[in-house]
């Protein structure tokens, strides 16, 4: 039988690095793994609506930094960065609130995603909000496909939709794709995201795949030198 592995697993230290990263005693390694878990669940639910890709953790001795990448930095940021100064201060709160161990320095950093069509999370948020508009359902992953197929670098894409859709008494799977996905190879730059419409029959599952064409050795040598 067939495994159905993660593509962003499947590709890890290959092309993907940890969305955490850092090291930590083994006394430690609990409080941090938990607190990880938990702020990026909180940022979610409450960044949900400003069009998040990732939300990165690095931690060192001292500092302590979060990245947050989106596609409209200006939504997190605010006028004159009021909003990324009340976020900060409500993460220290959820942190100090949770017991978390806190580092002297804490840094967050709002990053602005340069081609956002082809992101996954994105593109998957971009579905939920068209769902949850009551729009047809059919018209909306027909026209975010169209949308990320003329993104620079895409080359193939696929949307699957499951739960009641349409408001149907029986839960069903809808399948749209274009052009190719390689999920077993493993230089394919494949983004993946899980996402839900919040709709007044139930949750709708929205599954979202990108392939960004393949990544070899030589051309990500040159694109670090660059």
């Amino acid at each position: 039988m067939s495994k159905i592995v993660h593509p962003y697993a499947h590709r890890l230290v290959i092309l993907r690095d940890w969305k955490s990263r850092w090291f930590a005693d083994p006394k430690k390694y609990c409080d941090y793994l938990k607190g990880d878990v938990l702020i990026r669940e909180y940022l979610e639910k409450k960044l949900r609506g400003m069009y998040i890709s990732t939300i990165e953790i690095e931690r060192s001795q001292k500092t302590t930094r979060f990245m947050i990448r989106t596609s409209r930095p200006g939504l997190i940021i605010g006028r004159n960065g009021e909003g990324a100064t009340k976020l900060k201060e409500e993460i220290l709160k959820k942190m100090a609130k949770l017991n978390l161990p806190k580092s002297e320095d804490f840094k967050l950093e709002i990053i602005e995603v340069p081609n956002p069509e082809a992101d996954a999370a994105i593109v998957a948020y971009m579905i939920a909000e068209g769902l949850e508009k009551r729009m047809p359902y059919r018209r909306v992953i027909k026209q975010v496909i169209e949308k990320v197929m003329t993104a620079r670098g895409v080359e193939g894409a696929r949307v699957v939709l499951s739960g009641r859709l349409g408001g149907a008494e029986i839960a069903r799977t809808e399948e749209l794709k274009k052009g190719s996905i390689p999920l077993q190879t493993f230089r394919a730059d494949i983004d993946f995201k899980r996402e839900k419409a919040h709709l007044p029959y139930g949750d709708v599952g929205i599954k979202v795949w990108i392939y960004r064409g393949k990544i070899f050795s030589e051309k990500k040598k040159t694109e670090e030198n660059k």
